[in-house]
C-alpha cells in the first residue's frame, strides 16, 4: 500500500513570528534619523516619544519652542509643554541660559541622543573603532551653603542683631515665616494656575513679602504686582520671576493717612410758619409751597 502524501511543509518557518508585528526592513541611504531604542521604547506618553523623534530629525538651529512645535503637531500647548518637561526629566533635553558677549542672555536648547552627553565637546570625527561610552554630564552648580556662626562665637551683638537668617544665606523654615506672607504666596495660584510654589520656594519668598506687608502694602497690591504682565510660557520655575519682582521692582509705599470723603450735612426739620408742615431747612421760616403762594399773590 502506498504511503500517504501531503503538500504541507514539513515544519513551520522558525523565522516568522506567529503573532505581533512583522517588520519589512528597507535599507535607507538618505532622509533618516537614528534614535536609540531606549528613547523609542520609553514608557509614558506617545506625544513625548513623537516630540523627541521630531526634534532628533531637525537640523541644528531649528526652533523647538512650544509655539514652533504646536505649528507642526495637532496637540495643544499643554501636551507639548508636558512632553518637553518629561524629556528634560529623562535627560534627553536641556535648556541653558547663557550670556552673550553683548551682555544679552539667551536660552539655548540641547538635545541628547543618549542622556549624559556633553554639548561643549561638539561633534568630532567618526572613530574607526567601537564608540566610546558617553561621558557623564557636568553637574549643575549648586548654591553655596553658608555656615551659620553659633551664638557662642565672638560676634558683636550689634552685627548679630542686624543680620537675619535670610541675609545670612540660611533657608528659613516655612513654619517660622509670616502666615500672612505665606497666604499671599499660596493665593497666587487662584489668579494664575501656573504660580504653584513648593514649600521651599514659599519659604524663600515669604521674607520679602513680609517686608512689603510691614511697609503698609495691602495683600491685593502685592498680588496684582506679582501676577501682572507675566510671560505666556515659563522656561523655568516661576519662583525666579517672583523673586526678581520682589527684589528689583518694589512697589511705592502708600501713605497711612487716607482722606475720607466728607458727607454733606443734613438740615434739621422745622415747622412751617404758614401751614405748620414739617420741612428741612437751615433757617426757620416758611416751606416751599407757602413761599410759592406768596410769590403768586404778590404778582397777582
Amino acid at each position: 500500500m502506498a504511503d500517504p502524501q501531503s503538500n504541507a511543509p514539513s515544519r513551520a518557518d522558525a523565522g516568522a513570528p506567529t503573532s505581533g508585528v512583522i517588520h519589512v526592513r528597507t535599507r535607507l541611504t538618505a532622509d533618516f534619523t537614528v534614535i536609540s531604542n531606549a528613547l523609542a521604547q520609553m514608557r509614558g506618553s506617545a506625544v513625548t516619544v513623537g516630540v523627541a523623534a521630531y526634534i532628533a530629525s531637525l537640523p541644528d538651529g531649528t526652533p523647538v519652542s512650544i509655539p514652533a512645535l504646536c505649528k507642526h503637531f495637532s496637540e495643544g500647548e499643554i501636551l507639548i509643554s508636558r512632553a518637553l518637561r518629561e524629556l528634560e526629566a529623562a535627560g534627553y533635553l536641556e535648556r541653558r541660559r547663557e550670556r552673550m558677549s553683548t551682555g544679552h542672555v539667551r536660552t539655548r536648547t540641547y538635545f541628547y541622543d543618549v542622556p549624559g552627553g556633553d554639548p561643549d565637546s561638539g561633534p568630532g570625527p567618526e572613530p574607526d573603532g567601537p564608540p566610546e561610552p558617553p561621558r557623564p554630564r557636568r553637574p549643575r552648580k549648586q548654591p553655596a551653603v553658608v555656615a551659620v556662626t553659633p551664638p557662642s562665637a565672638a560676634v558683636p551683638e550689634t552685627a548679630r542683631a542686624s543680620s537675619s537668617p535670610a541675609e545670612a544665606g540660611t533657608p528659613v523654615p516655612l513654619a517660622d515665616t509670616d502666615p500672612k506672607a505665606v497666604a499671599v504666596l499660596t493665593g497666587l495660584r487662584r489668579v494664575d494656575p501656573r504660580l504653584i510654589l513648593s514649600a521651599r520656594e514659599t519659604a524663600r519668598l515669604a521674607p520679602a513679602v513680609a517686608q512689603w506687608l510691614a511697609a503698609g502694602l495691602l495683600p491685593t497690591h502685592i498680588t496684582d504686582h506679582l501676577t501682572a504682565r507675566l510671560p505666556d510660557y515659563f522656561l523655568t520655575r516661576p519662583v525666579g520671576i517672583l523673586a526678581y519682582r520682589l527684589k528689583e521692582t518694589p512697589l511705592p509705599v502708600p501713605t497711612r493717612s487716607v482722606d475720607l470723603p466728607t458727607r454733606p450735612m443734613v438740615a434739621p426739620l422745622r415747622n412751617c410758619d404758614g401751614c405748620e408742615r414739617a420741612f428741612r431747612s437751615a433757617e426757620p421760616g416758611r416751606c416751599r409751597d407757602c413761599r410759592a403762594g406768596d410769590q403768586l399773590r404778590a404778582v397777582g
